[in-house]
């Protein structure tokens, strides 16, 4: 782990393993940290958020700056890495790394230009009074990251907090931490101090609830799965913290006859075998108009068949594991659970290997369905809902407790954008599947899809605090 600036095992020597998620073979072992542990960093974090925010935002720009070249610079490297412990597939694994160093890059830049504002005197009496307000950092923010972009949504929450003068505590996904952990070295390296960005590994159950109910901590920034952002909304509100979520999703994928079904088949299957299907804001649920719902499975079912399964380190393989057999194993129950509710299997539907799920294709799902309300797959699995009006198929889209993003196929724009703003969610992609996501872009959800929105447009708001600077009556003679 990070700590103060050191390199440091757990107070009890205590460790777990980490495994390459597509061979189940050994790769290292990572602290298991104490609560002591906790303590350690959340105290020097106290320390070091004075440091960072007295540090001249160009400063902090420059060693932000810095650490996106060095990532960039080892970016084969970290890809390598990245691919091996989490199954990812090489060359989604470069694209990760490649926009992590955009992230860091991004957020450095917008840091230069991150302005107050300045008040009118419109309002009788302040007259001779000037009126203007400044962002200042919130202290200590805890980032919380998934497994299945470590790096890429790490660098989301980290890099925007270090921009806006916060000290950072990262706790990265105990599956796959050792790419991140790498990064954070290359950061301190390049001269970010070590009590402003520190590392913890370890359980939820005792890192994680330890930097949600400390009075240390003034944020959490969280990307995971609803039923814990829930849970740290709650503990967070005994210290009335700044909660960032980015949860789960269920997002729909909407076909209309007069589609191009090329390009809509094509962005189907691309956006639900991505990432071996563990993204948050892939499609999950297809609805297709019946007048072409036939068609459009013929040709997913031919892609699929085309698609090549095997080593996420091979450059040819489109389709990688699954972060882990459990993971593998769930998604098998749930393909199985809707089959029993009456979904029709048509293609795939097997593990293998432990950790690996074959693309999957299930007809005749029906909204009444827990996969096509509230059940997330996070694997290759295609569920496909026909409609036969507009109308029907936004009230499917938004028959769901989630809110993510969507995406509508049509060449009628003047429909897809009536549709698209009736979809409850945080984003619609017109002719393309909800799975995007611009750096600019305010990412977030609806619902229980989340609180907040992530982005180099809108995030160092959320890492700031806005404070007014009252000179009263400084213009009177």
């Amino acid at each position: 782990m990070f700590i103060n600036g050191e390199r440091v095992d757990a107070g009890d020597a205590a460790t777990a393993d980490v495994l390459n998620s597509a061979t189940q073979e050994f790769l290292d072992t990572i602290p298991v940290a104490t609560a002591e542990d906790v303590q350690r960093a959340v105290d020097a974090a106290q320390i070091g958020k004075r440091v960072w925010a007295a540090t001249p935002v160009h400063e902090r720009s420059r060693i932000l700056t810095k650490c996106a070249d060095a990532i960039d610079a080892r970016r084969e490297e970290l890809a390598v890495s990245l691919s091996t412990e989490m199954g990812k597939i090489i060359r989604e694994a470069r694209g990760e790394i490649r926009v992590c160093a955009q992230i860091f890059r991004g957020f450095a830049e917008a840091a230069n230009h991150h302005y107050g504002k300045t008040m009118t005197d419109y309002q009788i009496g302040t007259e001779n009074d000037m009126i203007f307000t400044q962002r200042e950092p919130l202290g200590v923010v805890a980032c919380i990251s998934p497994f299945n972009y470590p790096v890429e949504l790490c660098s989301q929450k980290a890099a925007a907090a270090l921009a806006a003068g916060n000290a950072v505590i990262i706790k990265p996904a105990t599956d796959n931490p050792l790419t991140i952990m790498k990064i954070v070295e290359l950061c301190l390296d390049c001269g970010v101090p070590g009590n402003v960005l520190q590392l913890v590994t370890g359980g939820g159950a005792v890192v994680g609830d330890m930097l949600v109910n400390s009075d240390g901590i003034n944020a959490i920034s969280l990307t995971g799965s609803t039923a814990v952002g829930k849970g740290i909304a709650k503990a967070g509100a005994e210290t009335l913290k700044r909660i960032f979520l980015e949860l789960g999703g269920n997002d729909p994928f909407i076909v209309f006859e007069d589609a191009d079904m090329e390009l809509a088949v094509a962005d189907a299957v691309q956006g639900r075998v991505q990432n071996a299907g563990q993204t948050c804001c892939a499609p999950k649920r297809f609805l297709v108009q019946n007048s072409v719902k036939e068609e459009f499975i013929r040709r997913v079912i031919e892609r699929l068949e085309n698609l090549k399964l095997g080593s996420p380190l091979d450059e040819a393989t489109d389709l990688g594991s699954l972060i882990s057999p459990k993971a593998a194993r769930e998604v098998k129950r749930q393909v199985e659970y809707t089959v029993e509710q009456g979904a029709k299997l048509l293609y795939g539907g097997s593990l293998y290997d432990e950790s690996y799920f074959e693309p999957t294709v299930l007809d005749q799902v029906t909204p009444e369905m827990d996969v096509a309300y509230d059940m997330e797959i996070f694997g290759p699995v295609l569920p496909i809902i026909g409609f036969d009006t507009e109308e029907e198929a936004v009230r499917i889209a938004n028959h769901t407790i989630f809110g993510l993003q969507a995406g509508v196929m049509s060449r009628d724009m003047k429909r897809v954008m009536r549709v698209a703003s009736q979809l409850e969610c945080g984003g619609v992609v017109i002719n393309g599947s909800g799975n995007y996501r611009h750096t600019d872009q305010p990412f977030g959800g609806w619902k229980m899809s989340g609180i907040g929105r992530e982005g180099i447009s809108v995030t160092l708001d959320e890492m700031t605090q806005e404070k007014s600077y009252i000179l009263k009556n400084i213009l009177r003679a």
